[in-house]
């Protein structure tokens, strides 16, 4: 039987599943979304969209004034007419499910010993259980990449949905690449010159060609798991993420990928990017900008400066996308869509600015093909807002799916808000 719902009858749709924050089942109906402001992330809007979602992905992504439109080959029909459908905005860089408590060093598994751990794998220490996970969900932060942190090699991220029992079920893309943490030129305490710069530097090319020279060979009597997690980051498989902010990290670190021949190289952090914009467009080196909510890091830089990186970036015409690593980051996960909005009060399009948070970090973490925008073909990763996602004012998600998966977007501080506000209401 067909079932059709007024968008005042949407709460209770989703409320049947906001009892606990449990994954999701597998759709088996077919779903038809009727008449919302569609923002694909691609730079588009559609302003009466119909989105039609089957089987996890996504059938139809049109504008229901101008198509012969069949209601009835669909199980259920919503109207969410005056609401905004977004895609599943993607958190790069992120420990999420790695980090619970960051006073608390029992819930802190991000990083391992060691200097060079490329063998390292945040995967397998991602928490599914985290409570954190759900509050980020509840502002449409619905993907992410979860990195290991700490070391001169912190590991290997892997890309994962957000709607899983386990780590296992969460992967989206497995080890998608190694991070590298460039040696900082100056102290961050004094500001002074870091004496042992160019010997650090000398010490990671060292490993690195040695890692190298390992890759060109596949029968060894005794494994290097080290040089072994290196071979997908020679090969052009894995992306080599160099973690540095100033101009000169920046361009000895482009350098050093063209001297080892790095198929794939992404800058994050990125503060001097727009400085070096050329030399990155040249080299075809993307950006994972740093967060744009903080203060500026050198004392003689306009106090806006962090504001408008994302518009110095995008005029330049350097691929980039936003991310949130920094104190209080697992939590802060869920302002991405603020930061994004943020870049637009500084001067980027709006649609645009959407782009920051969805399809370049598809692009820049090699999954486009299957997500980041609202396209047919596509997986239906996608959520539904009463307002502007991109204004804190007015981002208010009330459904949310993954992959076609209804989820859960009740979180346990609203649970407590609810409570704490039915307590005081006399």
């Amino acid at each position: 039987m067909k079932n059709i719902f007024l968008i005042l009858l949407i709460g209770a749709f989703f409320g049947a599943k906001a009892q606990v924050e449990t994954p999701a089942s597998p759709q088996t109906k077919s779903i038809l979304l009727m008449n919302g402001f569609a923002h694909l992330g691609n730079g588009k809007v559609i302003e009466n969209a119909a989105i039609g979602i089957k089987d996890g992905k996504l059938t139809l992504v049109a504008d229901a004034r101008v198509i012969k439109l069949e209601q009835n080959a669909y199980d259920t029909v919503i109207n969410i007419q005056g609401k905004h459908v977004y895609p599943g905005i993607i958190a790069p860089n992120s420990t999420l499910g790695l980090v619970e408590i960051d006073a608390v060093r029992a819930t802190d598994d991000q990083r391992e010993a060691g200097t060079y751990t490329p063998h390292v794998r945040s995967i397998i220490a991602y928490n599914t259980e985290s409570k954190i996970t759900t509050t980020v969900r509840s502002n449409g932060v619905l993907m992410g990449q979860i990195t290991p942190r700490g070391n001169y090699i912190s590991g290997t991220s892997s890309i994962v949905q957000f709607d899983a029992w386990n780590w296992e079920d969460a992967v989206y893309k497995e080890d998608d690449g190694v991070h590298l943490n460039w040696y900082a030129m100056f102290n961050r305490w004094n500001g002074k010159a870091n004496k042992n710069y160019g010997e650090r530097v000398e010490e990671l090319k060292e490993f690195f060609a040695n890692a190298q020279a390992y890759s060109k060979e596949n029968n060894y009597e005794e494994i290097n798991l080290r040089f072994e997690a290196m071979r997908g980051v020679f090969s052009g498989e894995q992306t080599l993420f160099i973690h540095a902010n100033f101009v000169k990290e920046i361009t000895e670190a482009i350098d050093f990928g063209k001297k080892f021949d790095i198929k794939k190289m992404v800058i994050v952090g990125g503060y001097d990017a727009w400085r070096v914009s050329d030399m990155l467009k040249d080299n075809n080196v993307a950006v994972i900008l740093r967060r744009v909510h903080e203060l500026p890091i050198h004392e003689d830089d306009d106090v806006y400066l962090p504001y408008k990186l994302p518009k110095l970036l995008f005029d330049a015409g350097v691929l980039f996308c936003l991310e949130n690593s920094g104190d209080m980051e697992t939590m802060g996960t869920r302002n991405l869509p603020f930061y994004a909005g943020t870049a637009a009060a500084y001067g980027i399009e709006k649609e645009e600015a959407l782009k920051l948070i969805t399809l370049n970090t598809a692009k820049i973490l090699g999954i486009d093909s299957t997500t980041g925008s609202l396209e047919s073909g596509k997986d239906a990763t996608l959520f539904i807002s009463t307002g502007d996602a991109l204004d804190v004012r007015t981002n208010n998600v009330i459904a949310a799916f993954i992959q076609g998966r209804l989820i859960d977007v009740d979180n346990h501080q609203k649970k407590l808000y609810r409570k704490y506000s039915e307590k005081y209401k006399n």
